[in-house]
């Protein structure tokens, strides 16, 4: 027999003789991040698998987002997840698109509930221009994975396509592209 660790989804299994609560405990989602300090004014702060190694096979995940004065967290996806947020503090604007291209939206506020499905285009705006604020967003997913879709576009995808898809001029294509750079 060897003396390989076993891996599920990716990550080691704990032998259960050298689990610790530890394992189990994060407090990251505790204190609100300084989301003024963003380019886009709203930080996330994750609580997954990466981080709480108690939550490898559970199938499930939360994060932070905390919000400056009119910060959004810009479209994106979770490609291995549903997402459902909970606002702790302030008002936000939040929706998706689903697959027909229709733009489901709504005005949030403190003590409300959001569904955003698997997969679905997303984002969530604080609407007021002088107060922060906050949510907490569960996940089905361990790691639910973000890819946005600004980055990942302009950051990844060739001019040539970014031109013709958006039909922008190549000057706009790369002006936009310098400010994404591409993933190694």
């Amino acid at each position: 027999m060897t003396n390989e660790a076993v891996k599920v989804n990716g990550y080691t299994c704990k032998d259960s003789t050298q689990v610790t609560p530890e394992h189990f405990y994060f407090q990251g989602l505790a204190t609100a991040a300084a989301a003024s300090n963003t380019s886009t004014g709203a930080v996330v702060t994750g609580a997954t698998v990466e981080k709480l190694p108690g939550l490898n096979t559970l199938g499930l995940s939360m994060s932070r987002i905390d919000y400056a004065p009119n910060g959004l967290n810009p479209p994106h996806i979770h490609p291995r997840a549903s997402e459902i947020i909970f606002v702790l503090e302030g008002q936000l604007y939040v929706g998706f698109v689903t697959t027909a291209g229709k733009l489901v939206a709504k005005y949030i506020n403190k003590g409300d509930v959001f569904v955003f499905p698997k997969g679905l285009l997303h984002f969530q705006k604080n609407i007021a221009k002088s107060a922060p604020a906050s949510v907490i967003a569960a996940f089905d997913s361990q790691l639910p994975g973000t890819q946005s879709l600004v980055s990942s576009l302009f950051g990844a995808l060739p001019e040539d396509i970014l031109v013709k898809s958006f039909q922008f001029k190549p000057k706009q294509v790369k002006r936009i592209k310098s400010r994404y750079q591409p993933k190694k």
